[in-house]
């Protein structure tokens, strides 16, 4: 199967692709693996890894595409890339916290940020940010912001206490 997007992520793993890929599809609802491929023979003085073994895993999650790649201990991931979910609701937020967090870094960042049991970075935000907070140079604004620097998982209900002066 050939990549259907003109841009897609891969991300590399040391050789958790495949699991990875069925992690990641068995959260989302609309996901799914659509291949898997192997290391040959041919590179292996190079690639190292043993004929057969996962070279990807290519999967899709709401119709965005992703490679998992098995390259080997040499990279990790690091906050500088993440992915977000925008979330509608605060069960969808609460869902996705629940689901991408366990096992993953338990000192989760601030405003939304986690990291999964492979270090990968997430970013579960509420869809509507721009009606959350609003103008940010407003005292409505300022508290919103204010509120949601204090919190690790957000929690759209405090937000919008704080941005009312509740």
């Amino acid at each position: 199967m050939a990549i259907t997007t003109r841009i897609s992520p891969c991300l590399w793993f040391d050789d958790q692709a495949e699991e990875a890929a069925n992690y990641y599809v068995g959260i989302f609802k609309n996901a799914r693996v659509t291949q898997v491929q192997r290391y040959g023979k041919a590179g292996q003085e190079i690639h190292g890894r043993k004929p057969g073994s996962v070279m990807v895993a290519i999967f899709e999650l709401d119709g965005l595409q992703f490679t998992a790649l098995n390259g080997g201990p040499l990279f990790k991931f690091n906050e500088a890339v993440s992915l977000q979910v925008p979330c509608d609701t605060q069960e969808e937020i609460d869902f996705y916290w629940d689901k991408l967090g366990a096992g993953g870094d338990p000192n989760a960042q601030q405003c939304g940020w986690l990291k999964d049991r492979y270090g990968l970075s997430w970013q579960i935000v509420p869809s509507d940010m721009e009606g959350l907070f609003g103008d940010q140079s407003t005292p409505a604004g300022e508290r919103a912001m204010n509120a949601m620097l204090q919190m690790k998982k957000i929690d759209i209900a405090g937000i919008e206490r704080a941005r009312d002066g509740r």
